[in-house]
């Protein structure tokens, strides 16, 4: 009986993926999953995550500068991450949204401390305190990789997703987002029927 449930389960999600982004949906390891490409050049995926019961539309890395940044971040890359998390197997509404901020460098010294991790944002000059980001990953490679993490309401992802101007503060590093990044965040929240956040 539970395998026949998620069997419809996942054709379900199928369906709502292939409405949403015009493309079929396709399987992989047991998950739906679909994909989508506008201007932006920004790639969004839908999955169904069993393990948590919920249906995600993610955002993959995207550049979004790599001159544009004041602080201590002067000579770094930096890409985002956004992914919406929507309970069970339904795109009507989300839970809440992870953001995630990749800081690419060679100078190992330009890591962001504990302390200077804050994240605020200011949406067509409105300034959103979100908290501070969590550490996710430091990598050292060719390059120095952080990569910072938040988890924030749904009502201020839209409040990003939908404004004409956004600049991001980590810390003492600054920097706006490219017009092709606020797109690529609007579709993504054009992804979800209604956008209704609790």
């Amino acid at each position: 009986m539970k395998k026949h449930i998620f069997v419809l389960a996942i054709l379900v999600l199928s369906a709502v993926v292939t409405q949403l982004t015009g493309k079929p949906a396709t399987f992989s390891g047991g998950a739906v999953s679909g994909s989508h490409e506008v201007q932006h050049g920004g790639q969004i995926f839908s999955r169904y995550d069993g393990f948590n019961h919920e249906t995600l539309v993610t955002l993959k890395k995207m550049k979004v500068t790599c001159t544009g940044t004041r602080g201590n971040f002067k000579d770094a890359c930096i890409s985002i991450v956004a992914t919406l998390h929507c309970p069970g197997v339904q795109l009507d509404y989300v839970r809440y949204a992870t953001l995630q901020l990749v800081f690419e460098t060679k100078d190992w010294d330009q890591r962001h401390a504990l302390d200077q991790r804050e994240l605020s944002v200011v949406a067509n000059g409105e300034t959103l305190r979100l908290g501070r980001m969590d550490l996710l990953a430091q990598n050292v490679d060719t390059l120095m990789t952080e990569t910072l993490q938040i988890s924030l309401p749904y009502a201020a992802f839209k409040k990003i997703a939908l404004a004409e101007t956004v600049e991001l503060s980590v810390g003492p590093s600054s920097f706006a987002l490219r017009d092709k990044n606020i797109l690529a965040l609007r579709d993504l929240h054009n992804r979800v029927k209604f956008a209704k956040g609790i």
